[in-house]
């Protein structure tokens, strides 16, 4: 019996129990369905395409080591199904389960549709700590844990290839009709690229990991850098877990205890913000408080929104951070938040408009990490403190000699170091104001204080606890005893940022 096995978001053939699956049942047929409507989408950039179509570059080399044919097809999914199976004569597809975006959500139940329709069984299985209808978040931590302490499934050998298929091209980010995207600096996709990666991480950049990773200066090394090919399934999660305890296990000893203790916890906190996403779909685009949804007008001011796209507010910091973002497509996850946060709170727009531009510019764009976070530097959630990130302070904090800001605003180079943050205090400023940087679009102390007042009030209304609870309810993750316990507080990862 031919299968067919759907690759999404898992690009590799390592630790992959969708292919481990599917070959103990007969030839299988690995394909990749390039779909032109979720490119259209207003999330997907071609540094996104980039990062796939090298990672696809790199698979199909090694499945045509192992005697497959990867078939890659453009088109709708139902209809490159349908297809492949009629002329295959597959009855059986075998996938992932995916935690996409809304648009892949709706996919996923159009191919269930058909596929019942049709008499194809599809089968789709978990390759990750997110747990399809999960009926509550009580044992969640065990469960992702047991995922994860699972034997790391081996590349296998002596698979059989369903016969007569053609290759098919990749096709470019200009044939999906994708915007221009410079990004000069993007990572590489592949696995190989990935394995580098982590061997660089686990033997020598690893170490400062828990006192670096909070400066765009230290982070850019010292943090892992495996987002990208976590996000589209290069390297499985698992893998990495099981690699990095096994690095502690060597007690490397010095700041490396530390260091690998503190990536395990950010890796569990990856699948616990991602079943979020996949428990509640809508977080999307509906706020998870329902009362925040009168918070922000829902059409932003343009020219607020446009400034901070291309970082040119007038706040230094803030604008090195999208600059260096849109150069390299990453930021370490501090200057995330503040970038949000900033957007959010100072400059008072909307989540629905700034959190496509940074799904854009994220090279590593992972719905179920984004879209809660998005809604978490927000204030929106009902559930978490709102951290109203100072731009100001940041810079000071996190760029103390100025080399970040000057690096990424070189028309500041005159300001003295005294000013570099706050330029618009220099006596000098008007040299640069309106010609080469911008004066600042808002002034950030008045403008931070309305909107902790207008977030305040709103966490002050009647029905802001109960809403909070039943929230809480469906989201935190809880041990066995706090679950027990009627008075137990909302798990502190609920509250978890940088």
């Amino acid at each position: 019996m031919n299968v067919l096995i759907w690759l999404k978001r898992d690009l590799r053939l390592h630790d992959h129990p969708a292919l481990t699956y599917a070959a103990a049942l007969g030839p299988v047929l690995p394909t990749y369905i390039v779909e032109p409507e979720l490119w259209a989408e207003r999330d997907a950039a071609a540094r996104h395409w980039g990062f796939i179509a090298e990672s696809l570059e790199v698979l199909r080399a090694d499945c045509t080591a192992l005697g497959l044919t990867l078939a890659l097809r453009t088109g709708d999914a139902v209809e490159v199904l349908s297809r492949l199976c009629l002329r295959h004569g597959i009855t059986r597809i075998v996938s992932h389960e995916e935690t996409g975006n809304l648009w892949s959500y709706r996919r996923d139940r159009r191919v269930a549709a058909w596929a019942r329709d049709a008499g194809i069984d599809w089968i789709e299985l978990p390759q990750s700590g997110v747990i399809r209808r999960l009926p509550r978040r009580d044992g969640w931590q065990a469960r992702r844990d047991a995922f994860m302490a699972g034997p790391v499934l081996g590349l296998l050998q002596g698979l059989r290839a369903v016969e007569g298929v053609e290759a098919g091209p990749i096709p470019t980010a200009r044939a999906l009709r994708l915007d221009e995207d410079r990004c000069p600096h993007r990572q590489r996709g592949g696995r190989d690229e990935g394995l580098r990666l982590l061997d660089s991480f686990l033997t020598h950049r690893g170490a400062p990991y828990r006192a670096a990773m909070s400066s765009p200066l230290t982070g850019e090394r010292a943090c892992s850098r495996l987002s990208p090919h976590f996000a589209f399934g290069t390297l499985s999660v698992r893998e990495v877990v099981q690699a990095t305890a096994a690095r502690a296990a060597e007690r490397p000893g010095g700041p490396w205890a530390g260091a690998l203790a503190s990536f395990q916890s950010r890796l569990a906190w990856r699948d616990h913000f991602m079943q979020k996403l996949e428990d509640q779909p809508s977080i999307e685009n509906t706020c998870l408080s329902r009362a925040a949804e009168s918070l922000r007008a829902r059409t932003p001011d343009a020219a607020r929104l446009a400034a901070w796209s291309a970082g040119e507010t007038g706040l230094p910091f803030l604008d090195a951070c999208m600059r260096y973002l849109a150069a390299t497509g990453w930021l370490n996850f501090r200057m995330r938040a503040m970038v949000m946060s900033t957007a959010s709170y100072h400059l008072w727009l909307d989540w629905r408009a700034t959190g496509p531009v940074l799904a854009r510019m994220f090279t590593d764009y992972e719905p179920g990490i984004h879209w809660p976070q998005v809604q978490m530097q927000s204030g929106v959630t009902a559930i978490n403190t709102p951290r109203i990130y100072n731009p100001v302070k940041q810079g000071l904090d996190q760029d103390p000699s100025g080399a970040f800001t000057r690096r990424w605003l070189p028309e500041l180079a005159a300001v003295p170091d005294s000013f570099l943050q706050e330029p618009w205090k220099w006596p000098g400023f008007q040299s640069l104001a309106g010609r080469r940087y911008p004066e600042p679009i808002i002034d950030p102390t008045a403008a931070q204080k309305a909107a902790r007042d207008a977030v305040w009030a709103l966490r002050r209304a009647p029905g802001h606890k109960d809403e909070a609870t039943a929230i809480a309810t469906r989201h935190a993750s809880r041990s066995p005893r706090r679950a027990a316990s009627p008075r137990a507080k909302p798990d502190p990862q609920m509250r978890f940022d940088l």
